[in-house]
């Protein structure tokens, strides 16, 4: 023992601690082997000497998806951040990169992209509502036309700004007489 028996706090702390993955345990041992025998090291560290080679192997092929993961990372900030992993799974199959969505999802949450919420729908409720009377009392046909009108409003959203549509439709034949 030309280290007297004692071990580096490194090798010892890890050994105690459940909290210490098995790669940051196989990175200490792979750090104090060329002072300390490689036997003694994975003993301290509660180390398999199998998990250490595996988790050496590991370290040396380095990351399998660096290429995918610039990819993701173009195609959202291409898109400003507003894609999701589906959206961005299909962008990388359209320019020939086939990839599970999954494995898109894990490596954007590793990557920490996150995309954009969606900005709420506007609501124009404020307050009470005033009570009409029900006069079609769900008869939504008519015997003969312009006898019953009925109408709505809808809110379209185009390049940032708001547009209203408000069509009058003729309940017996279904025509839109005005908009």
């Amino acid at each position: 023992m030309a280290y007297g028996g004692r071990l580096p706090k490194k090798i010892r702390g890890l050994g105690s601690s459940q909290s210490a993955s098995c790669a940051e345990r196989a990175q200490a041992v792979l750090e104090l082997r060329p002072q300390f025998l490689l036997r003694r090291l994975l003993l301290a560290a509660c180390l398999p000497r199998s998990t250490f080679y595996y988790q050496a192997a590991q370290r040396q092929a380095g990351d399998r998806y660096a290429g995918l993961k610039a990819g993701i990372r173009a195609v959202y900030e291409r898109h400003k951040g507003r894609y999701g992993y589906r959206r961005i799974t299909d962008e990388l199959g359209r320019s020939g990169l086939a990839v599970n969505h999954k494995t898109v999802q894990r490596l954007m949450r590793d990557l920490g992209l996150k995309s954009l919420v969606r900005p709420k729908k506007y609501r124009s409720y404020r307050g009470e509502m005033a009570t009409m009377p029900n006069l079609l009392n769900r008869q939504f046909t008519a015997e003969r036309p312009n006898e019953k009108w009925v109408t709505d409003v809808t809110e379209f959203n185009v390049r940032g700004d708001k547009l209203y549509l408000s069509p009058v439709m003729d309940l017996f034949n279904g025509e839109i007489v005005a908009y």
